[in-house]
């Protein structure tokens, strides 16, 4: 790889990241700006909407982990022995599953903030 397409994907990456900490700092003083009476505590919304941040991404990068592996297995398993495809199948989809039960749960932070 050339060192311009090196310096290209640092800038890229620099940027996405700094992007991602002004979304996050806006997230954690949204809760400031209601100041009604009986309103969630300051904070208590950016806290929520972290968490169901944190959920999400980390369960979609375990999913995808986990798709990786089982899918490479199914297809080793499969190119010996086709008959397996309905049970390889399967057993993607419930590494698949990680990811749902992750926004299910960022959802219901969601819903709470």
């Amino acid at each position: 790889m050339s060192v311009w397409v090196r310096r290209g994907l640092l800038a890229v990456n620099t940027a996405i990241g700094l992007g991602a900490l002004v979304v996050l700092i806006s997230a954690l003083t949204a809760g400031a700006a209601r100041g009604a009476a009986g309103a969630a505590p300051a904070g208590a919304g950016g806290a929520a909407l972290l968490g169901a941040a944190i959920a999400v991404a980390g369960s979609a990068i375990g999913a995808g982990i986990a798709v990786a592996y089982t899918g490479a297995a199914a297809l080793a398993a499969m190119s010996e022995r086709p008959e397996l495809f309905g049970r390889a199948i399967v057993i993607v989809g419930l590494a698949e599953g990680i990811a749902i039960y992750g926004l299910v749960v960022g959802i219901i932070l969601i819903e709470r903030a």
